[in-house]
């Protein structure tokens, strides 16, 4: 099962600060509105979002069509196929994505300790 790109989504209380530290370590920004208060940020591979106000905790991001660096694959599987084959292992869902809609769509779910995993395809 080919998720698709890996980031992590972290709650952060002062993006200014969180941005800062993260230049540190090597970070760069790749896009995002620190004025609206979220920021992504790359370095190499290695991709994480500071999101301010937005929500509780981090938040592990999988995004189905993107390769690390935001481009569309030409092959991946949609979110909704994904969705159907976690629902066929019996995951349970906090919110899904419209299995009769096409293009970008969403799922969450939440692993066994408390971590939340969304899933969200942008193509």
């Amino acid at each position: 099962m080919e998720l698709g790109a890996f980031s992590i989504s972290l709650a952060v209380k002062d993006i200014e600060a969180s941005k800062q530290f993260y230049e540190q370590l090597g970070f760069t920004v790749f896009t995002g509105d620190q004025a609206q208060n979220w920021l992504i940020m790359q370095n190499g591979g290695h991709t994480i979002g500071l999101f301010q106000g937005m929500f509780d905790k981090n938040i592990l991001t999988f995004n189905p069509g993107w390769d690390s660096h935001a481009q569309q694959l030409s092959e991946f599987t949609d979110v909704r196929e994904l969705q159907r084959q976690l629902k066929a292992r019996g995951i349970n869902f906090i919110s899904e994505a419209d299995e009769d809609s096409t293009g970008p769509a969403s799922f969450v779910i939440v692993d066994p300790d408390g971590n939340t995993i969304l899933v969200d395809q942008h193509v």
